[in-house]
């Protein structure tokens, strides 16, 4: 069964950082796309990053600059290193990951993870 599960989050003062992360428990090489998302209560979740089996991060442009999304594939972790927090990134974090199956995309949840930025 895939699952994905992320901690990390917490409690941090503006300015300061967080390094989030997603355990697959699955080889992560299994997902063709791993995203970060993030959401407030009552509104929409919002994309933060992205980064494919192979290729380039991708970033919104709220957090490019801040944030580096990475991967270790010998240990099926996703990292989300956030620098330069802001209040506006209080958020609950998620990991997302979609896998290819005979043609069909399937996709995966966590559970997800607060993040507080305040002081």
């Amino acid at each position: 069964q895939v699952q994905l599960v992320e901690s990390g989050g917490g409690l941090v003062q503006p300015g300061g950082s967080l390094r989030l992360s997603c355990a697959a428990s699955v080889s992560i090489l299994r997902f063709v796309i791993i995203h970060w998302y993030r959401q407030v209560p009552g509104k929409q979740r919002e994309w933060v990053a992205t980064i494919p089996t192979s290729g380039t991060p991708a970033y919104a442009e709220s957090v490019k600059g801040r944030f580096t999304i990475s991967r270790d594939n010998a240990k099926n972790l996703v990292y989300l290193q956030m620098n330069s927090l802001k209040p506006e990134d209080t958020a609950v974090y998620y990991c997302n990951g979609k896998t290819n199956q005979a043609g069909q995309l399937y996709d995966y949840w966590g559970q997800g993870t607060q993040v507080t930025v305040s002081s």
